[in-house]
This record gives structure tokens, C-alpha cells and sequence, in this order.
């Protein structure tokens, strides 16, 4: 199959994981016209429909998930192969992938530092849905994963936790929430409520600690990302449970303030994932030790 090279393989894993081909265009550095045609051209190769596009959005079809499960796993040999003749420290492709929290507001000092001393690594950042990063360290799709979620302990996966994180529930300077003394689950009747989508683990501790109150909030608002929560909530939409590390800005400016919340912790942590039966290469190792120097505490 003509079409069914690495290149084109590679870019209908982007459009798989972000349903967007603008989006995925620009991760891989490509005009949106070359993965529409690449995607067209696999289709036609394939003799069947990966995608259904209604308007602008875009979905995977039967056989587009059936087909992704192979092409990752082409995808992660391709690399696997490639790292094995490039065993130095300093070169070639480390993959990883982390949720948006992590990847916009504790990541990219990291990273730039990691660049800094090692110019000559790509570092590829592979979007995704949170309940597969898991899975995706596990067949080799990614080299690390950062998770945010409770601690937990694994029989298959390498774990080191990089740091606690604080969540907290904000709310805008004029809410009624922003002077009160104490806020419980109780309080919440007739409040909107932000919350990032399904899969979100402190928006599922959150939840749960609602549903062992009893609590019954107006109504629940469910957003992709955390930076669209953060402006609602800042216009008085209502109040929603966020890492510190995401708020901390908004808290320092007075544009959120953090509501006290009656309830108990939302214990959440960043944590460091990888396959410890896959080979680790120089490269690999260098970006581990690096990670653990910048998070001293975890150590």
C-alpha cells in the first residue's frame, strides 16, 4: 500500500488523537491541506472511511479504531527500532505525553532546561485521551507519561510521584462563596458547578465527595480544557475544583479567589510513568534523571 508509510501512519495517529486536523497539522509541523490529502490518500489505500466528519467535528469510525490499535504499534517499533541503533545520550526522539494541567503550567521549564543540555533530542509531545496514557506506555506509543491522578500502585508500570498536588475550589472576587467563612457540599444547591470532562480524577474524588453528602448543585458544566473553566468562572458562571498550579496566577491578580471548602482533600499527585520492560536508552535515562532533579522532593 502506497499511501501506508510511516510519515502518513504517523499523521493519522495526530488525527486520531486530537479529532481535529488543524490540530493535528500543527503538532507535526505540516499544512492542514497535507494531512487532509494523507488521510484521504490512506483511506483510499485502506478502501474504507477512517473518519466521520460532521462539520467540523471529527469522530473515528469502526474500523478507524480498529486500524489506530495497528498503526500505533507499527508506529511505536518504528521507534523502538530507530533508538536501538541511536543508543546516545543526546540524540534522536523521546516521546512522552501528560494532561493539560501538567503540560501548560509545570512542564515547560522542564522541558526547556532538558532542550538546553540536550539540543540535539526532539522531544515529541503526543496529545491523547488521559484514560490511555496508561495503556500507551505499556505498548510503547510513549517513552514517559506524567499522570495526574491519586496515587496508585502498578504490577506492569514503573511509578514515581514528582509532587503533591493542591486542589482547590475557586470562584470569582463577586461570588457569594468569595466572603463566606466556610463552604460545605451542602451549600452548593441551585450552584453551577465547572467541571473538566470524564476521566478527570479530582473532578471524580470532587463528585464523589457530593454524592456521600447528598449534595444536589444546580447544575453541572462540563469543559475540555481548564483555561475555558477558569475564564467562565471568572465571570460569575460558577465555581469549580482546579489544581493550585493552574489557578495561581488568577489567585495572585485577585481575578479567582480560593473558596474555603468545608469538605475533605482532594488528594492528587504529578507522577512519572514508563514501561519498565522496555529498554531504556541513554537518552531515555538522561530525560528520567533530569525529571527527578527537577522535582527533589520526590526523591
Amino acid at each position: 500500500m502506497a499511501a501506508m508509510d510511516v510519515r502518513t501512519l504517523s499523521t493519522f495517529a495526530a488525527a486520531a488523537r486530537t479529532l481535529n486536523f488543524t490540530n493535528a497539522a500543527r503538532s507535526l509541523g505540516y499544512a492542514q491541506s497535507s494531512v487532509t490529502a494523507q488521510i484521504k490518500s490512506l483511506e483510499e489505500d485502506l478502501g474504507s472511511s477512517l473518519f466521520n466528519r460532521v462539520g467540523n467535528r471529527l469522530e473515528l469510525t469502526e474500523p478507524g479504531e480498529r486500524f489506530l490499535v495497528y498503526a500505533e504499534r507499527i508506529l511505536a517499533l518504528t521507534h523502538e527500532a530507530k533508538a536501538s541503533l541511536q543508543d546516545e545520550a543526546g540524540v534522536g526522539t523521546l516521546r512522552f505525553t501528560a494532561p493539560e494541567s501538567v503540560c501548560t503550567y509545570l512542564l515547560p521549564p522542564v522541558l526547556k532546561a532538558f532542550k538546553d543540555t540536550f539540543p540535539r533530542v526532539h522531544l515529541q509531545f503526543l496529545p491523547g485521551f488521559v484514560r490511555d496514557f496508561k495503556r500507551q506506555v505499556l505498548e510503547g506509543m510513549v517513552d514517559f507519561a506524567f499522570i495526574l491522578e491519586e496515587p496508585f500502585p502498578s504490577k506492569t508500570l514503573a511509578v514515581e510521584t514528582l509532587r503533591d498536588e493542591e486542589i482547590l475550589i475557586v470562584a470569582a472576587p463577586s461570588h457569594r462563596f468569595a466572603s463566606a467563612r466556610r463552604v460545605s457540599a451542602q451549600d452548593l444547591l441551585g450552584e453551577d458547578v465547572l467541571l473538566k470532562a470524564l476521566g478527570c480524577s479530582y473532578r471524580n474524588q470532587f463528585e464523589r465527595q457530593l454524592i456521600t453528602a447528598g449534595a444536589h448543585p444546580g447544575r453541572f458544566l462540563e469543559f475540555q480544557g481548564v483555561e475555558t473553566i477558569k475564564r467562565c468562572v471568572e465571570v460569575g458562571l460558577g465555581i469549580a475544583p482546579l489544581p493550585r498550579m493552574a489557578v495561581e496566577a488568577e489567585l495572585q491578580s485577585g481575578r479567582l479567589v480560593a473558596v474555603p471548602w468545608e469538605g475533605p482533600e482532594i488528594r492528587i499527585s504529578t507522577h512519572l510513568v514508563w514501561n519498565p520492560a522496555r529498554h531504556l536508552g541513554t537518552t531515555e535515562r538522561a530525560f528520567l534523571e533530569h525529571v527527578r532533579a527537577a522535582f527533589p522532593a520526590s526523591r
